[in-house]
């Protein structure tokens, strides 16, 4: 999760059903969402000497938030300084800022906020217009809220595109200023624990990643629960819970994109774009293990260029059998042979030899390839180019697996491997586009006039 302001609050804190016990102390939340608090002494004084470290949960009062609810915490410090101050450290596993849990309950909302890095690029709707034919005489500045766009989710959920805004105060002298920002909002009739919606949030962030063509990071996460309300006039609102705790879709730099660097923007798929967000949901159901070897690629997970390679190679095996039943011949023909060969093997070995025979029906790698560009062949090359492109791949993927010095002289290393890899992730880039709806005809389009698949495809 990206903090774009230290957070760094002052309070009192205290457990659940503690209350007449508070501990002052320090809560900090750095960029990418970790947060600890430091407090004076301990929780329990003394007597948590032999205590667990576990705490689950902490209350608290901070200066700007007001209430805070510290959710599965435990001491990563505890200093006892008997006569004297002592400071102890907690890590904590996610902050809710706005309103108090106790032990025991349920953390769960109907509604989950959030942004993450470019959306506002990659949306491409404003509200602001600027009217002045001679700027030096007279400029007119209006802002329509543009209306939200709104797709029902297959899970029973919807998923909004909306727009936050803030507008010129009073009295302005020296400046007017109109702010409008993008962001997408869960919204259910019932309630969900709070992991249900970060799921979902995470699958959607893997597809701006995707999109975008770049890593973004979630931020800006916020919640809110019909059980939870306060009073305005005679009117009662839900109150946002504002939400921090560490993603997986989060590195350190700030992405620059703009529209014509990304893979496709919102105005490509505005027309279909419920369908394409429940096709890329629906599709983790049976394509997660490969999407997340793909996105472990992208969040620098892989530090060297041989593990990221490996991680591509078994993520493009692992679409294949995802998606594919094909085998190498008919399943009872591939028994009745086993059958056979087991028959006339000496029995003190069968055992052995069932065990080698278990997967011989299954395509090898190079098959799975094969079958994995068949349907962009046209993008990769000519035939002797594919082939040598697969070959690469086969013989590089079984060197850094086994590093048999047989294939060191065939394996790629170096800008090669770079290149390789650039071509497994435009492999990846076509299918994904398949798996959300495109046809052969918008595929054809996104790879014309997308940079970044463009150059990942060149020779």
């Amino acid at each position: 999760m990206r903090i774009t302001d230290k957070y760094i609050k002052t309070g009192y804190f205290w457990l659940p059903g503690k209350e007449d016990i508070k501990i002052p102390g320090v809560l900090s939340i750095i960029d990418g969402g970790a947060a600890e608090l430091e407090i004076i002494g301990h929780f329990d004084g003394i007597e948590s000497f032999n205590s667990p470290d576990d705490l689950d949960r902490i209350l608290g009062l901070v200066e700007g938030d007001g209430l805070v609810t510290l959710d599965h915490c435990f001491y990563t410090k505890k200093n006892f300084a008997f006569g004297g101050i002592s400071k102890s450290i907690i890590f904590v596993n996610k902050v809710f800022c706005g309103a108090n849990w106790d032990k025991d309950v349920t953390i769960s909302f109907n509604t989950f906020s959030f942004e993450v890095d470019c959306l506002d690029e990659w949306v491409g709707i404003s509200g602001i217009a600027v009217d002045g034919d001679d700027p030096r005489l007279k400029t007119t500045i209006t802002y329509t809220p543009p209306e939200k766009r709104i797709f029902e989710l297959a899970n029973g959920m919807t998923l909004e595109i909306g727009f936050a805004y803030t507008l010129p105060g009073s009295p302005n002298l020296k400046e007017a200023k109109v702010t409008q920002r993008t962001y997408f909002r869960l919204v259910s009739e019932e309630l969900h624990e709070l992991n249900e919606f970060i799921g979902i949030a995470s699958k959607i962030t893997n597809f701006m990643c995707f999109a975008i063509d770049d890593v973004v990071s979630i931020k800006n996460v916020s919640a809110t629960s019909y059980e939870i309300q306060r009073n305005i006039g005679e009117k009662k609102y839900p109150v946002p819970i504002k939400i921090y705790y560490q993603s997986t879709t989060y590195v350190e730099k700030v992405p620059n994109k703009s529209w014509h660097n990304m893979l496709f923007t919102f105005g490509t798929i505005q027309d279909n774009a419920q369908d394409v967000f429940n096709n890329w949901l629906n599709a983790y159901e049976y394509l997660a293990p490969a999407m997340n070897l793909y996105f472990s690629t992208k969040m620098d997970a892989q530090k060297y260029l041989e593990g990221k390679f490996l991680a591509l190679a078994q993520g493009l095996e692992t679409y294949h059998r995802r998606t594919s039943n094909e085998t190498l011949m008919d399943t009872d023909a591939f028994s009745k042979l086993v059958e056979e060969i087991i028959h006339g093997c000496p029995e003190d070995k069968r055992e052995w030899l069932q065990g080698r025979l278990m997967h011989g029906n299954e395509l090898n790698l190079g098959k799975r390839l094969k079958c994995i560009i068949e349907p962009f062949k046209e993008y990769l090359g000519n035939k002797s180019e594919r082939g040598k492109l697969l070959r690469s791949i086969v013989n590089t993927r079984n060197y850094f697996t086994h590093y048999s010095e047989s294939l060191e002289s065939e394996a790629a290393n170096g800008a090669a491997l770079w290149e390789i890899c650039e071509k497994i992730e435009a492999i990846f880039n076509l299918h994904f586009l398949k798996v959300i709806g495109f046809t052969t005809e918008e595929i054809s389009s996104v790879v014309k006039n997308s940079r970044s698949l463009h150059g990942k495809l060149k020779d």
